[in-house]
């Protein structure tokens, strides 16, 4: 503190001289407990140096029995606040790569999707050039059906509301922006949601994909963005792993269900050639990777998303052949504990 025995003998040191004026009723409750019942439990507060500089320190003190007198310590925290501030630097460092990388790969996954995108697009905008030709043909007619030219702007408005859905999804997927949490998030329409998306990637490596999606499922508490970016790439997987395969079956399954554990499931199984037994317990490692170009992040980014979300991914063989993997995520409740804090990323 600063401080020598002078000082002390002098009387010129004492425990309000220590601490700054705005803890001294803080100080004056916790003797008079002391007092009252005989410990202090240790707490946090700051010490003043003799040179005006404070230190933060952790004390607290208990009295002997049948006496006036006790014990008492005071543990500096100037380190330890230290090391606690770099690990949060290093964490925050930590977690904004880790967002970069998932940004990169999003782009990466969305320039293999370019033909379904431009697929996606084009539909309503087809669609809204019939409606128009449609209209101005009736309203050529003499006289003008005036109740079909309504039907037919009707239909351009839906269909240019439509292309701007699918615009939106996109961009969504491709922005570079801060993890939002959703309230209430249906699991089903996000997976119905990327299915459209990679529908083109699936018939061109001729995929038959089912879908079974339970019923009236409740919500879950999830980033939208980030649960796309989870099946898309757990879908774009699958359909990879049975590209190469000759003329066996290609089946893509996919089905949700509720857990009894206040949580839903997420599963997709491929009919590929599996798993290897060899490198399973690596498949989440960061830049670990199979495949002859790939970055081996894919995964990794994925299974820390849903560790974020409060959840578990993992993978496994599928009966006859093929992988599955399953996620679970938990749901939406008044007396739920919210998952770890969107800006925290779980290492991976």
């Amino acid at each position: 503190m600063g401080y020598d025995r002078e000082d002390l003998a002098a009387g010129r040191l004492n425990r309000k001289m220590l601490t700054p004026s705005e803890g001294h009723e803080l100080d004056d409750r916790n003797v008079a407990d002391m007092k009252q019942i005989g410990t202090i439990p240790p707490f946090e507060k700051e010490y003043v140096r003799k040179d005006g500089s404070r230190v933060p320190v952790l004390v607290g003190g208990a009295m002997f029995e049948e006496s006036r007198h006790g014990v008492g310590f005071a543990l500096d925290l100037t380190e330890l606040n230290r090391a606690e501030a770099e690990a949060r630097e290093n964490e925050r460092r930590y977690r904004d790569a880790l967002m970069e990388l998932a940004h990169a790969h999003r782009i990466t996954t969305m320039g293999q999707l370019a033909a379904s995108i431009a697929h996606e697009v084009n539909q309503p905008i087809t669609a809204t050039v019939t409606n128009a030709e449609a209209g101005l043909s009736w309203l050529a007619a003499q006289p003008p059906n005036l109740e079909q030219v309504r039907q037919s702007l009707d239909g351009i408005v839906s269909d240019g509301l439509r292309a701007g859905d699918v615009i939106g999804r996109i961009r969504a997927l491709v922005r570079k922006e801060p993890q939002q949490r959703a309230a209430a998030l249906d699991i089903n329409a996000v997976v119905v949601e990327v299915i459209a998306l990679t529908r083109i990637e699936i018939a061109r490596n001729r995929v038959m994909v089912r879908t079974q999606l339970a019923e009236a499922l409740p919500a879950i508490q999830a980033d939208r963005v980030q649960l796309q970016q989870v099946i898309l790439n757990l879908i774009m997987n699958a359909v990879e792993a049975m590209s190469g395969m000759g003329d066996g079956e290609r089946e893509l399954s996919i089905s949700t269900i509720r857990n009894t554990s206040n949580s839903v499931s997420v599963s997709v199984q491929d009919s590929g050639p599996g798993l290897d037994p060899k490198t399973m317990d690596r498949m989440f490692d960061a830049f670990f990777t199979t495949k002859s170009k790939g970055m081996g992040m894919g995964l990794a980014i994925c299974h820390s998303i849903i560790e974020t979300h409060g959840g578990r991914l993992w993978a496994g063989p599928n009966e006859p052949r093929g992988a599955t993997f399953q996620f679970t995520l938990p749901l939406v409740s008044d007396d739920t504990v919210p998952p770890r804090h969107a800006g925290q990323m779980p290492a991976i």
